[in-house]
């Protein structure tokens, strides 16, 4: 059998792939996706969350939404006189495509998942959360550990 780091390279790449094909289908470039994703999920919220909620850097998301917000995807605006903190939310543009998008991610898992049970895929869940939560916790004690 081959490696688990192989494994798990090879099927993030290959649904990956498969996801990104879909979402370019409806004009979006990849990091959109997530951030979609992340305001459908939470409303809206400052740059800095989104950032941690799709692990990605406070810098790159600014440049993803600035790219949005010229799309039409996204509003950011001052909250309660905060000028150091923007709020990002989705316009109706936006919430069509992170609609749209939960249909491709929910197609792409069907195809990912098609040969398993309904418990093998709880049991995948609860798995690579419970990978994702041990490397996790590995990072926060040992910062010192480049991601």
């Amino acid at each position: 059998m081959e490696s688990l780091h192989y494994l798990l390279m090879k099927s993030h790449s290959l649904f990956s792939k498969r996801v990104l094909t879909e979402v370019s289908r409806i004009g979006l470039t990849p990091g959109q996706p997530k951030v979609l994703e992340c305001l459908l999920q939470q409303g809206e919220v400052d740059q800095k969350t989104i950032a941690a909620h799709c692990e990605i850097e406070p810098a790159t998301v600014g440049s993803i939404l600035l790219r949005m917000e010229d799309a039409g995807l996204i509003q950011r605006r001052q909250k309660d006189g905060n000028r150091r903190s923007l709020y990002v939310s989705l316009t109706e543009t936006g919430r069509d495509a992170a609609q749209q998008l939960e249909g491709i991610f929910g197609q792409v898992e069907s195809d990912a998942t098609h040969c398993f049970t309904p418990e093998e895929v709880a049991t995948l869940q609860h798995l690579l959360s419970k990978l994702y939560d041990s490397l996790q916790t590995r990072l926060q004690t040992n910062p010192n550990t480049k991601e």
